[in-house]
């Protein structure tokens, strides 16, 4: 437990607010394969209500569903993330403290 893992920590925490941003931007390549099935599924309903002549709202909706729901997901990854390099940073400080108060410099 050290720099290292905080450096990994820092990485991931990068890498997931970039996907954040993609998915705030309606891009689809941060999506999950779940996620994506649901979104293309939404889009064949909506292609299908033009055909009919119909209203796209209902696929428009779970479009931005879908959307919403990615978004909360990879903001918990980034609570999770934040936690989880707060608590190596602590531990980091209270393991530099007792090395100190020891009385071994």
């Amino acid at each position: 437990m050290g720099n290292s893992d905080i450096r990994r920590l820092d990485r991931e925490i990068q890498r997931t607010t970039k996907k954040l941003e993609a998915v705030q931007r309606g891009e689809w390549w941060p999506l999950t394969s779940r996620e994506r099935l649901a979104m293309t599924r939404a889009m064949a309903g909506g292609a299908r209500s033009i055909h009919r002549g119909r209203s796209t709202a209902g696929a428009e909706d779970r479009m931005d569903s879908i959307g919403s729901a990615a978004e909360r997901r990879l903001n918990a990854e980034l609570t999770a993330l934040y936690g989880e390099r707060q608590r190596l940073i602590t531990e980091a400080a209270r393991a530099k403290a007792t090395k100190k108060s020891s009385g071994w410099f």
